[in-house]
């Protein structure tokens, strides 16, 4: 009954008429995502009705009452085959301003219109494969690369961006053609990152450095949901760039990794949001080439330099390895480079771990991450060991037994899905600097076997990558304890069926192998 009025009064009655009903309609139905079978004649009726009143003259309002309830029938798939041509895309374009090639973002009575108009492009863009064919027809994503440009750097239409991006994002999550297309062709991987600049209100003091306001105010609702936008249309524009990238973009990475350095150190206006707003650039950091990350860390200056001396001094000289890290005014620091961002994401590893349940999506991101910094920078790998493996104190717990983030990684090496032991063993063998006798004095030999097997490593030895020579210091708790490590060793089988332990084993295979290849 609903539909039958509606489009009654859409047929023959006037813009104020209109207006009410379908006001009515959208007040009623805001919240209805599914929809009953037998009415979907006159919803699709409806939608063709709509877009008739929507090429005349008529105030804005009723625009905005037009657009409310076709954004809300267009989340039935169904209706949407008959209205989706290329005459009714062609109009939301217009209304959504994108078809404008002068700066026409002035009156603000219109903005209601644009951002019902990209909410509609949204849906039926997502439900529609004919919608997404008319996309590519109709060259959508540089037309919304356009508008970005006229609200870079204008404030008050964070609606407008936001939808603009959202749009953007499920394009390039759509079509691979259209990724290649805004990476080069539109300059996508520069105006994303400026709109991230604008949403965080980026002040830069270096080439790769901002300054960070840590008694400024949270971020507001709408930029943060502008950022996380931005954030996900730059996952999918840099989503194989790991691989391969030429080397002219490498400023443009580190431009983005520091923009993301900013990301992890500012907050949301909730906890949940901060959390998403972190998570998605997580994701983006694990796009940036590896060396491009160098700029997640950066040398002290002069004041801070002489705040870790002063710091330095008052810790006591009985624990060396404990002045490594120093915290000074809120700011993490190791080996005089300034360590917060590594910090937070050392932290939302933890947290991810803690919620014990999605590890696949939720935490072998931010794992993977921290391993690949480890492996390439030598600082974020020296950091990370002194935060996750310490000296050992305790030595009569298994490793597995705690709730220090060693004891959470280590049981995480042993979890039902390959993907996630197999990184969480990575990550600590890589803190290891890969070598054998280092991993298992820190995760046991039971917890370790499964990476030592894979790599065939189970004899001893050490990984293919190379690291620095500088010396894994033992304490006195791990000396006294570490005779009575024998306790468990790798055991294979002699030719004559006997066990002993499996370096011995392995070496009278050889020679058997040796001496037979001797002989005819």
């Amino acid at each position: 009954m609903d539909e039958e009025r509606a489009l009654y009064i859409v047929r023959a009655g006037e813009a104020g008429a209109i207006e009410r009903v379908l006001r009515d309609y959208s007040d009623k139905h805001r919240a209805t995502f599914k929809f009953e079978s037998t009415d979907e004649d006159k919803r699709k009726k409806l939608c063709e009705g709509i877009f008739k009143v929507l090429v005349k003259d008529i105030p804005t309002t009723c625009q905005v009452s037009c657009l409310e309830v076709l954004r809300i029938l267009s989340r039935d798939k169904k209706v949407l085959v008959p209205v989706t041509t290329k005459e009714n895309m062609q109009i939301l374009l217009r209304l959504a301003k994108l078809n404008e090639s002068d700066d026409s973002l002035e009156k603000m009575s219109e903005f209601p219109v644009i951002v019902e108009s990209l909410k509609c492009l949204c849906n039926i863009v997502f439900n529609s494969q004919m919608a997404q064919q008319l996309s590519l027809e109709l060259n959508l994503a540089a037309k919304l690369c356009n508008l970005l440009r006229k609200c870079k750097d204008r404030k008050f239409i964070s609606d407008i961006k936001c939808f603009d991006l959202r749009l953007l994002f499920l394009l390039s999550l759509l079509h691979t053609d259209i990724r290649s297309q805004l990476r080069y062709e539109l300059q996508g991987l520069a105006l994303l990152t400026q709109i991230l600049e604008s949403a965080f209100s980026i002040k830069w003091t270096d080439e790769y450095e901002s300054a960070i306001d840590r008694n400024g105010p949270p971020l507001s609702p709408q930029e943060t949901d502008c950022a996380i936008e931005a954030l996900k249309a730059l996952f999918n524009v840099t989503v194989d760039s790991w691989k391969a990238h030429k080397e002219s973009d490498s400023h443009q990475f580190r431009v983005m990794a520091a923009v993301l350095r900013h990301c992890l150190l500012i907050v949301g206006p909730t906890e949940d949001k901060t959390e998403e707003l972190h998570s998605n650039a997580v994701n983006l950091l694990s796009n940036v080439p590896v060396s491009c990350l160098d700029v997640l860390i950066c040398p002290l200056t002069h004041e801070e330099t002489a705040q870790e001396a002063t710091t330095l001094d008052e810790l006591p000289n009985d624990k060396p390895a404990e002045k490594e890290t120093v915290l000074k005014n809120n700011t993490m620091v190791y080996n005089g480079m300034n360590m917060e961002a590594i910090h937070v994401l050392l932290n939302f590893m933890e947290k991810r771990i803690d919620k014990g349940s999605s590890y696949r999506e939720g935490l072998t991101p931010v794992l993977s991450l921290l391993t690949e910094c480890s492996r390439a920078h030598r600082n974020i790998r020296k950091f990370l060991k002194d935060q996750v493996l310490p000296p050992l104190r305790d030595v009569t717990n298994r490793p597995e037994v705690g709730s220090t983030v060693r004891n959470k990684l280590v049981r995480l090496m042993t979890h039902v899905d390959l993907g996630v032991k197999q990184i969480a063993a990575e990550f600590l063998f890589v803190l290891c600097k890969e070598r054998v006798d280092s991993l298992l004095k820190y995760t046991g030999y039971g917890n370790a076997a499964g990476l030592l097997a894979a790599r065939g490593l189970l004899a001893g030895g050490r990984g293919d990558n190379w690291y620095s020579e500088d010396e894994d210091t033992d304490t006195e708790e791990y000396k006294n304890a570490k005779p009575k490590e024998e306790l468990l060793k790798p055991m294979g089988l002699k030719p004559d069926g006997t066990i002993t332990p499996l370096e011995e084993a392995l070496n009278q295979y050889s020679v058997i192998e040796e001496t037979s290849s001797d002989t005819d």
